[in-house]
């Protein structure tokens, strides 16, 4: 029986101590505006780790970028910590440039085509391009390396040739095959050309707006999942997965338009599974579909990835609330694990889930915001915690009710003239 109090005990204080870590997740900041988000550094001194020991390779097993998106992100995330920190900026520099070199090599490229227009199509070269434009803007404008001043222009204007060239604002990422997003990473790529180096793609961006507007999903009137590649009309229904990305790069490239898209996405998109905390569909609210390799399976319509990458979004489009909401309810259902040096989440089993969660932590503009947007009204409302923080308080203390239920049937057992009072003669 004493085996049996203190088994009950120990496995109700485990249980409560994990929902007091659990709440205190839930309430201290995990984003931070100005600064560096916390645990950043450490996340991504794990993802160095774990991609030199082949962590890019696994995650290609997984799906067909795996491998790029790996590196990608690790090179973005690390430019943006750089941006927010000017003394690690050269350090963030040079682990960005080792990223940059790993999408061109053979092992970056290998999914791609090299017969598309541009080369390995407007995937590779739009992402490669946004990172190559990021390693010029951690260095002064008279400190640039003219080789890479020259790489950047000439790739930016490869992209801008295809687009000019191209009867659809949409270019092909694989042979036949066309998702508005990559185009979207591509042009936003070719804005911050213009910002780093004398201007020469208004109009193409002009004209890639015009064409993106002429060609809006009619369901929910935002760019839609996917095209048909001849004519970019579109071909699937607008997707959490790709909106969250979107929603990441079209504020750089047109302010005023980003913010009537994001607006929508977040109306049909944004949900609060059981109530306990904001999450994002796959698919706008009052359609079903399946999952892919992208969005992963979809618990209650819900795709974990579009969440992850929609803190990003929400972050970079100042929806603080919303982008707070989201890291913190990753902070709970995410089980880091960190160390002085590292951080990791669901204990570092996928790295790729870690890359897209920090380049999201990391968000901040690129291209300067020149226009005057009206404030954005808050995505979840202020009090989104207590549901869930009631959930946690009551999983701390359920676990206790067998302990009082054995004490309180103890005390009834107990014969009478005997326990701790007898004892000192308090009872006849």
């Amino acid at each position: 029986m004493i085996l049996l109090r203190l088994l009950v005990r120990g496995v109700a204080a485990l249980v409560s101590l994990a929902a007091l870590v659990g709440v205190v997740r839930l309430v201290a900041p995990a984003t931070a505006a100005d600064g560096t988000p916390p645990g950043a550094a450490r996340q991504l001194a794990f993802l160095r780790t774990a991609l030199d020991d082949g962590a890019g390779e696994d995650a290609q097993a997984l799906f067909p970028e795996g491998y790029f998106f790996a590196h990608v992100l690790y090179g973005l995330a690390r430019v943006e910590l750089g941006m927010r920190e000017p003394a690690r900026r050269e350090e963030s520099s040079r682990e960005a440039r080792w990223a940059l070199s790993r999408l061109e090599s053979p092992a970056g490229v290998a999914p791609f085509s090299p017969e598309l227009t541009p080369p390995y199509g407007v995937f590779h070269q739009g992402w490669t391009n946004w990172l190559r434009g990021g390693v010029l803007a951690l260095a002064p404008a008279d400190r640039r390396d003219p080789v890479e001043v020259r790489r950047f222009a000439e790739t930016s204007a490869a992209l801008g040739a295809a687009f000019d060239a191209s009867a659809t604002p949409y270019l092909a990422a694989y042979p036949q095959q066309a998702w508005p997003v990559d185009s979207t990473v591509a042009v936003a790529s070719l804005r911050l050309h213009d910002t780093l180096l004398p201007p020469r793609f208004r109009g193409t961006v002009d004209r890639w707006l015009d064409g993106v507007r002429q060609r809006l999903d009619p369901r929910t009137g935002l760019l839609p999942h996917r095209v048909d590649p001849a004519t970019g009309a579109p071909a699937e229904v607008a997707r959490g997965t790709s909106q969250s990305v979107i929603h990441r790069f079209l504020p750089e490239i047109d302010p005023a338009f980003a913010r009537q898209q994001y607006l929508a996405f977040r109306d049909h998109y944004l949900t609060t599974p059981l109530g306990l905390g904001p999450a994002v569909r796959e698919y706008p609210e009052g359609l079903d579909g399946p999952g892919d390799v992208d969005s992963g399976p979809l618990p209650l319509g819900v795709s974990l990835s579009a969440t992850v990458v929609t803190l990003g979004a929400a972050q970079r489009h100042g929806d603080h609330r919303l982008a707070g909401a989201l890291a913190n309810y990753g902070e709970v259902a995410g089980v880091p694990v960190q160390t002085p040096w590292t951080k990791r989440y669901a204990f570092g089993a996928l790295p790729v889930g870690d890359a897209f969660l920090v380049w999201a932590k990391t968000a901040r503009p690129w291209v300067p915001d020149t226009t005057s947007q009206p404030s954005l009204s808050a995505g979840v409302p202020f009090w989104w915690r207590l549901p869930l923080l009631s959930l946690l308080v009551a999983v701390g203390v359920v676990p206790w009710l067998p302990v009082l239920l054995l004490r309180r049937r103890r005390r009834r057992s107990a014969p009478a003239g005997t326990g701790p009072a007898a004892a000192v003669g308090l009872l006849p």
